[in-house]
């Protein structure tokens, strides 16, 4: 009896969910096409916050800067200072500077005529899609997509940028910005450096060889960054870089 009763309690909501059935289907809509019901939509809205992640780091800037970020406190050698949150943060709010425009215009032409039932989902989606391509685009180079071209087995030239496959542009356009961020990291890393050389030809012209050279040329290093408003040229110039 007792199992039984256990059977009767995890099966009762089962007409609930049997009555809710009826919202995964799919209304036809004017001209030959589908309209999805809320229900669907709201569990659509759901799958894309769960991959949302990792669409910010396919498809935005923030590759770049956070790449950048963590290079440059690298070459000012302070540790774990600022922290890895503190580093996320800045690049997380430099990406929706950066990616301002393109959101406009999703919100222009896909999210607010979707809203309004303008547009079908699959329409807004490639609407909202063509933004984030052109951008991608704007900054992938050619050798990388034909070198993902190649990999996947198709012709590495394409007849006009729109022919380029959506999940090949993505591919090509992380490995464009990895090299672009450390382009940008080397440059960032050569006059801490050359700090960090001549601090230690000075400490062994001295005698002084037990001394460590980091400890000496962190304050130097420090004091340089300050003195040129180092946060803002690099935030700038990292933002610039997006267009240029």
């Amino acid at each position: 009896m007792k199992r039984l009763a256990l059977g009767l309690i995890l099966l009762a909501p089962l007409p609930v969910l049997a009555a809710g059935l009826p919202a995964l289907t799919l209304t036809p809509a004017a001209g030959g096409g589908q309209t999805w019901s809320v229900s669907l939509q709201v569990l659509a809205v759901m799958t894309f916050l769960t991959l949302l992640p990792g669409v910010l780091l396919a498809m935005t800037s923030f590759t770049r800067i956070v790449i950048v970020l963590a290079i440059l406190r690298q070459a000012l050698g302070t540790g774990q200072t600022p922290s890895a949150q503190i580093l996320a943060g800045m690049a997380l709010l430099l990406t929706l500077f950066v990616m301002g425009p393109v959101l406009e215009r999703i919100n222009a032409d896909a999210l607010q005529p979707y809203l309004k039932d303008e547009l079908a989902f699959p329409e807004a989606a490639q609407k909202a899609a063509a933004p984030l391509r052109q951008f991608m685009l704007a900054q992938t180079r050619e050798s990388d997509i034909a070198t993902f071209a190649r990999i996947a087995g198709k012709e590495p030239s394409f007849e006009s940028p729109d022919a380029v496959p959506f999940t090949l542009l993505m591919a090509a356009f992380v490995t464009s910005e990895l090299k672009t961020a450390f382009q940008i990291g080397f440059l960032l890393f050569v006059p801490f450096v050359v700090i960090d050389l001549v601090v230690a030809s000075v400490l062994m012209s001295l005698g002084m060889m037990m001394l460590s050279p980091m400890i000496i040329s962190l304050p130097f290093k420090i004091m340089l960054f300050v003195l040129v408003d180092g946060w803002s040229l690099v935030l700038g110039t990292l933002a610039g870089s997006f267009y240029r």
